[in-house]
């Protein structure tokens, strides 16, 4: 028994792991642990720059701009009625024809709703006008006409109309609002409101404004 078991043959040598494989296990495992990393920080390097050109562009090219509203004329239509001096009497019909245009400097339409005018003479209402709405393109500028029917009994009631008749010159004030919505791919959506108040000096004569002041004001 004692020389069965000396002659056993061992195992084959081949069979035994050798410390080469081991490491060239170890440098697969490591160069494997070095690809995904890059990988991986390719992929965050990636967003990171898309993030950046994103609020880039929604401060820049994506950011709602305030439209533009402007006063460009003002006409009084049947002014010949105190032309020569004469107080207009109670009834008669003089218009005011407000020229104005609404300028968007986005790149997205401006949809608005109905316009509104109101007249003042002297801190005194004598008028109002509402105007249809519409759409104002991107990057264009719209241009409408408002009239303003006034209310001559208003205007006959005030202590300055005399002055302003031997002056040669009518003074008034005209609140115009525009209210609508700024919408880019349907992704930004913005509520605007546009307002303008201009204080509007005509020369009777010529019917050419001889002054104007206008503040503008936008909520968003």
């Amino acid at each position: 028994m004692v020389e069965r078991d000396q002659v056993r043959p061992l195992a084959p040598a081949a069979d035994a792991p050798t410390s080469d494989d081991g490491e060239a296990a170890l440098q697969l495992k490591k160069v494997r642990r070095k690809k995904l990393i890059r990988c991986c920080a390719c992929i965050a390097a990636l967003f990171i720059i898309l993030a950046v050109v994103i609020i880039v562009l929604i401060f820049t090219v994506f950011r709602v701009k305030d439209p533009i509203i402007k006063l460009n004329a003002v006409s009084l239509t049947n002014l010949d009625l105190i032309i020569n001096g004469s107080i207009p009497t109670t009834g008669a019909n003089i218009s005011l024809i407000a020229d104005i245009s609404v300028k968007n400097p986005n790149i997205a339409s401006f949809k608005y709703r109905n316009t509104t005018t109101t007249l003042y003479y002297y801190g005194t209402e004598v008028g109002d006008a509402r105007g249809p709405g519409g759409t104002a393109k991107a990057r264009r500028t719209i241009q409408m006409n408002i009239t303003v029917d006034i209310m001559t009994d208003r205007v006959l009631a005030s202590p300055n109309l005399t002055a302003d008749l031997t002056s040669g010159t009518l003074t008034m004030i005209t609140y115009s609002r525009i209210g609508g919505r700024v919408n880019m791919l349907n992704i930004i959506k913005k509520h605007v409101t546009v307002m303008m108040n201009c204080t509007v000096t005509v020369n009777i004569t010529s019917l050419a404004i001889q002054e104007q002041k206008c503040k503008h004001k936008v909520d968003l």
